[in-house]
């Protein structure tokens, strides 16, 4: 890294010249007063905070093939940490890598991410006056991407957790942390954004929001807080947009509260969930569409485009193409607020769902369940990011895969997989059932989504469509239309 300085001689020389000319400086104008009471606020925040941030330092242990510590995929090659091995040696690699947390209690609890300590073989923690400390990972949460470490210490001075929920769009904020192994570095910045979410551009993070910030965030700084200026910590830094972006995101802390709270009490954090796949009502322009049928009364609501079979949804008098409105008496007016309102929720918890069905309003429960976490939920999850609903016929599809055959007990064939089918519509009254594979639409083939989409969009249900199916391992053929009945 290039660093300038400016030579002495010259600071001395032009020092010197003011000295020399008599002049009586200005009073400082209302605007520059201000500009240096702001600027004292950031140092007087930077001051207070900085002794409750650590620098987590992390030796992981790779096997053979495994890739690489996730932080390094934000690091430039050059900038990478020198990594060697003796050319016969076979022994797993050992991989350092650095980031930041905040400590939350005085006696040694300290919040960071999930990411910086996975795979930890060794933790230390470093304070920024010289002790370290070895830490334990006490527990941690992928899908948050939190974590929580423990020391031995005692008399620790911990850091104010502040109100994320209060936090405004254009506020300033700090970032503190160890960007590139520079330790204790401060970046000024403004809350950009909230509510920033990224389902179905990763595999986790799917169920939270984040804060977006322009304060300088860089490989190092996850982990560590994301500060107001109250000296209040509003978010946990996690992740950025490319490099140099002014684009960051954080963890919202009164989500990373919640969380740390179980991590410290069962060192796991366990979700809740019903089982569905869900839509805006007033977001998706295919559904608003057809508000007359689905909930004719209703502005906002989440749609019910489908359910997982045998989950906690399917197992209630919940249908598809139900419109919720509301959960345990609370509004929600989209999918956001109806996966937060549940997913906080213990297992084995009744909820109330409020439902609008055509004309009628329903009151239907539901009883959540833990949310799995093995690979066969990330596999649905990216089966229920390209999902179709068809409201007006009254079936639900996803792509034939291998996988999900096999979890409906068919044979595998091209077309797509009917995976739910609402009671009493034109797909229940021809027998048409979950598992069955739909091949062909008006005699074109249905290969995929897309062919699906568009064969029903031609189509009109008064009229009609020819639907070819196979359907217990038999072929057949059925046609649907609405005779107004």
């Amino acid at each position: 890294m290039l660093r300038r300085f400016i030579p002495g001689f010259y600071c001395l020389s032009a020092l010197a010249f003011l000295a020399g000319s008599g002049s009586v400086p200005a009073l400082d104008s209302p605007a520059l007063t201000l500009a240096r009471q702001l600027n004292d606020a950031f140092i007087e925040v930077a001051d207070k905070v900085s002794p409750a941030v650590v620098v987590i330092e992390v030796t992981q242990k790779v096997r053979d093939g495994d890739a690489e510590a996730p932080w390094w995929d934000l690091v430039p090659p050059d900038d990478r940490p020198r990594r060697h091995r003796h050319r016969h040696d076979s022994r797993p690699e050992k991989v350092r890598g650095e980031g930041s947390g905040v400590v939350i209690s005085d006696d040694g609890y300290i919040l960071t991410n999930d990411h910086v300590v996975e795979n930890a073989e060794k933790i230390l923690v470093r304070f920024k006056d010289g002790r370290v400390y070895e830490g334990t990972v006490k527990g941690t949460d992928p899908e948050s991407d939190i974590a929580v470490l423990k020391i031995k210490a005692r008399g620790l001075t911990p850091a104010r957790l502040g109100d994320s929920d209060g936090t405004r769009v254009g506020e300033f904020v700090l970032a503190i942390g160890a960007p590139f192994a520079l330790s204790y570095s401060v970046t000024v910045g403004h809350v950009s954004a909230k509510g920033r979410n990224f389902e179905g551009e990763t595999g986790g993070y799917a169920d939270q929001d984040f804060i977006q910030t322009d304060a300088s965030i860089n490989p190092g700084n996850s982990g560590g807080p994301l500060v107001n200026l109250y000296g209040e910590v509003i978010a946990i830094n996690t992740m950025i947009e490319g490099m140099n972006t002014g684009i960051g995101f954080a963890v919202p802390i009164n989500l990373a509260k919640r969380v740390k709270d179980h991590l410290i009490a069962e060192g796991k954090f366990t979700r809740s969930w019903i089982g569905v796949y869900i839509e805006d009502l007033r977001e998706d322009p295919e559904y608003k569409n057809l508000d007359k049928s689905l909930a004719p009364d209703t502005d906002d609501g989440v749609v019910v485009v489908g359910m997982t079979a045998n989950g906690p949804a399917s197992k209630s008098q919940l249908r598809a193409s139900d419109v919720i409105v509301s959960v345990e008496g609370k509004t929600v007016r989209t999918a956001r607020e109806l996966k937060d309102s549940i997913i906080l929720q213990p297992p084995g918890h009744v909820l109330m769902l409020g439902v609008v069905r055509g004309k009628e309003h329903l009151s239907i429960k539901v009883r959540t369940e833990a949310l799995p976490v093995d690979a066969s939920l990330a596999e649905a999850r990216r089966q229920a990011d390209a999902q179709s609903v068809s409201p007006a016929f009254g079936l639900s599809v996803q792509p034939a895969t291998r996988e999900l055959a096999e979890q409906y007990g068919v044979e595998p064939n091209p077309g797509v997989i009917v995976t739910a089918v609402e009671r009493d519509s034109l797909a229940d009254e021809k027998g048409i059932q979950p598992g069955d594979i739909i091949t062909q639409i008006n005699r074109q083939p249905v290969t995929n989504l897309k062919q699906f989409h568009q064969a029903l969009k031609a189509a009109d249900p008064k009229k009609g469509l020819m639907m070819n199916l196979i359907s217990n391992g038999s072929n057949r053929m059925v046609i649907l239309q609405d005779d107004g009945r």
